[in-house]
């Protein structure tokens, strides 16, 4: 995750000044700081929604999940604000269907 962030899926590193490198770095560390926060605020919504229903989820289980996917997160910049408009919760909805996985592109 730390590399798609940093880089952008580009491949490249272009920060030449030990000053911009450490500026990148701590842009970084926020970003990831960022994307694990969301991550886990949703995953513990999911699991939540999940005991709700009924659903056993074992706290034992939880301790080996990770929120560190970012398949889902933007990294180009791309921002859509006709969804964000349409939001009418503080939170995007839990996609309670079941959908095929997705490989990180």
């Amino acid at each position: 995750m730390a590399q798609a962030v940093y880089t952008q899926k580009q491949g490249r590193i272009t920060d030449r000044t030990f000053l911009s490198q450490n500026f990148r770095a701590s842009g970084l560390n926020l970003m990831i700081a960022a994307i694990v926060y969301w991550n886990t605020i949703y995953m513990d919504r999911a699991v939540q929604h999940l005991r709700a229903n009924g659903i056993e989820v074992p706290d034992h289980l939880l301790a080996h999940v990770a929120p560190l996917g970012w398949a889902h997160i933007n990294l180009t910049g791309d921002y859509l604000w006709e969804q964000a408009a349409r939001m009418t919760d503080d939170y995007w909805p839990l996609r309670t269907q079941v959908e095929p996985l997705q490989a990180a592109s």
